[in-house]
């Protein structure tokens, strides 16, 4: 096979911590199995999120609407209102994959203790957009960010870095 000579080296792709974000979620609701796979919607109930360049809280009302494929990889549907410490609104919505090894899953359907599991076990990974009004924070709507998702106690939580 040739090269393509359209081909064009660029450089790599860097980040920047942009926050850590904790959500806090409600029981879940079961919507059921039908032609695309078993949906679950996980409403969120409130959190918190902090950063070098913001920090404030999660509104309840938004949540995952979450898709389980046959293979029992989990496909995210995620809209979310952030609140700033100053008052500004921020609409966040991410996509993303929740790859669980067939061991662990007996583990993590426990609530009580799934939060325990290392997060380097299974695959959760994000890509947070956002949308804001706010003037001061215009400088979200033109980012892409990447998230690492895990567990905790009651709830999500990401690591969400800025690609630069």
């Amino acid at each position: 096979m040739t090269h393509d000579p359209r081909v064009k080296t660029i450089g790599e792709i860097t980040t920047c911590h942009l926050f850590d974000i904790v959500i806090d979620l409600n029981p879940r609701l079961e919507i059921g199995t039908g032609p695309f796979g078993r949906r679950t919607v996980f409403g969120s109930a409130g959190g918190t999120f902090r950063g070098p360049r913001l920090r404030g809280e999660v509104l309840p009302g938004g949540g995952d609407w979450a898709l389980f494929g046959p293979d029992g990889t989990m496909n995210l549907d995620v809209r979310l209102t952030l609140r700033t410490h100053d008052d500004a609104l921020v609409h966040m919505t991410y996509g993303g994959r929740w790859v669980t090894p067939p061991e662990l899953r007996p583990d993590l359907a426990d609530p009580a203790t799934r939060h325990h599991i290392d997060p380097s076990r299974y695959y959760f990974r994000t890509n947070p957009l956002f949308e804001t009004g706010a003037g001061h924070y215009a400088w979200l709507n033109d980012i892409v960010c990447v998230g690492s998702g895990y567990l905790v106690d009651g709830g999500i939580a990401y690591r969400v870095d800025q690609i630069t």
